[in-house]
């Protein structure tokens, strides 16, 4: 499928870091939950964006394991949101046909949460249209290191040789095993960098960073990432003539 623009395919698969919550709210003199509040908003229209594209999965990063170290009131209030957001938002999202799914610690979440997480897993668990992920008290060295120790289970309880202990092993005990990997990862709000998100499957994925604070985040916004995606030639370790090659089948 090709981006409304009509310059190329699209993701199948967008990752974001939706930063700069606290810095819109500081910049109109209000508190940072407010910010919070106009973040939630931007993400169903990201929802939306991606239905309209035929985007057949999106993960947003939406509070890190190392959150959790944030000022108590802001923390408390983040966790009010979420449960705010979970009892509001998911008929919506079952309604669109989105699969609603969870990754990172849950154990460190209330007892209130997390019946509201299984239950919103449970009633989208069969739609289809759009895979949303959600990764909450998240890390991306904590997903290696669980995959790592599932691993040495394995092994120890002799379910797998350790020469049989290799990539695709790994892989297929990491979060989001059963997607593909990120196509296109966008960081909003300025900063350059990854923070622990998703290390293991963004390897080959295309890296696409914006000055735009989150809240501000709007269907233009993503139209910038997917014009700059459909202009990347993606080679996977390979030089630009082998990838024409595959393309043409001149390649074996």
């Amino acid at each position: 499928m090709s981006n409304a623009s009509g310059t190329g395919p699209i993701p199948q698969h967008i990752a974001i870091i939706m930063d700069g919550n606290g810095r819109w709210a500081q910049q109109r003199h209000r508190p940072r939950i407010i910010g919070h509040r106009a973040g939630a908003r931007a993400v169903n229209r990201c929802v939306e964006f991606c239905l309209e594209r035929g985007v057949g999965a999106m993960t947003l990063f939406a509070f890190s394991s190392e959150n959790w170290n944030r000022p108590t009131e802001e923390v408390g209030g983040l966790m009010k949101l979420f449960l705010g957001a979970l009892e509001r938002e998911v008929d919506e999202l079952h309604r669109l046909g989105a699969r609603l799914r969870f990754i990172g610690e849950r154990s460190r979440f209330d007892g209130a949460i997390l019946a509201r997480m299984q239950a919103a897993e449970a009633l989208t668990a069969g739609n289809t249209r759009l895979q949303l992920s959600i990764a909450a008290s998240y890390g991306g060295r904590q997903d290696i290191a669980q995959a790592a120790r599932a691993l040495a289970e394995d092994v120890a309880a002799g379910r797998l040789r350790p020469d049989q202990v290799d990539e695709d092993a790994l892989s297929a005990r990491m979060a989001l095993a059963d997607l593909p990997a990120p196509d296109l990862f966008i960081r909003t709000g300025g900063e350059l960098r990854i923070s622990n998100f998703l290390l293991w499957q963004l390897a080959y994925t295309e890296l696409w960073f914006t000055d735009t604070l989150w809240p501000d985040v709007d269907a233009a916004t993503l139209q910038r990432a997917l014009d700059h995606y459909a202009g990347r030639e993606r080679r996977f370790g390979l030089t630009s003539a082998q990838v024409a090659g595959h393309a043409t089948g001149g390649i074996e």
